[in-house]
């Protein structure tokens, strides 16, 4: 029989409000110190976006955008401010669908989101702040430069996941998202593996990554909370290095697109 798996996810606590500049793998080991934690062997570092955004300075003051007649057309149809909708165009490799209040875009690090992720949630300090929050460039590359700063400075080789909230195009409400992985695999292709009857699995590829940053999701919380960094301890996987980019479905056998 096999063992019992246990996961456990904890919200580190004494996370300060980040700035542009700030050492992200310091923050972590401190919040961790605070919570009375240290890393572990295959422990997983699941970091909210907005953190590494803030650090990697991609707040962007609006009254510095100037508008193109495209942005300002598709602003008229979202009913949206037409300088937030050239940061949409600017972050995005095209536009899908354009309705009041959403407008989605193949964001250019490749994935399906509404308003290419820009936000203006937990970034200031009330409705009058003009300012937007990007996503980081490169996601995965920031995992992996976390990834190799925890390890040098603990010794412990740790996977780091940056997780955004994303809707899907065929349910009601957003869920935590991978969009950063490093360490651990984003798709855990599991075909040819025996189900209980020993019959191979045909089709059985798991957004494993996705379904952590889901799972991490809900102890961060999703307004005033301020707990964007949590340790997933026993994620029950072997480890390999991995990527977001691999949980992407390719546009041709995208049935949505």
């Amino acid at each position: 029989m096999a063992a019992p798996a246990e996961l456990t996810l904890r919200a580190l606590d004494g996370v300060p409000m980040v700035k542009a500049g700030d050492d992200l793998a310091g923050i972590i080991l401190d919040a961790l110190s605070t919570s009375g934690l240290v890393l572990q062997a295959g422990d997983v570092v699941v970091l909210a976006q907005k953190i590494v955004s803030k650090a990697e300075g991609r707040l962007i003051e609006l009254r510095g955008i100037e508008p193109s007649p495209e942005a300002v057309e598709i602003a008229t149809r979202s009913d949206k401010d037409p300088r937030v909708v050239q940061l949409i165009l600017d972050e995005s490799d095209e536009v899908l669908r354009v309705r009041p209040g959403a407008i989605i875009v193949v964001h250019r690090l490749g994935f399906v989101a509404a308003n290419a992720g820009i936000d203006q949630s937990n970034i200031g300090n009330g409705d009058d702040d003009d300012r937007v929050l990007l996503l980081p460039l490169d996601p995965d590359g920031t995992c992996d430069r976390l990834r190799g700063e925890l390890k040098a400075r603990t010794g412990i080789d740790v996977a780091v996941v940056i997780i955004d909230s994303i809707g899907r195009a065929w349910r009601n409400g957003t869920v935590g998202t991978a969009i950063g992985v490093s360490g651990m695999a984003g798709l855990l292709d599991l075909r040819t593996k025996p189900d209980l009857f020993g019959r191979p699995l045909k089709t059985s590829e798991l957004g494993l990554a996705d379904e952590l940053a889901s799972a991490a999701s809900l102890v961060m919380g999703q307004s005033s909370e301020g707990r964007p960094i949590v340790l997933a301890r026993g994620v029950p996987y072997a480890r390999r290095d991995g990527n977001a980019h691999e949980l992407i479905r390719p546009k041709e056998i995208d049935l949505f697109r």
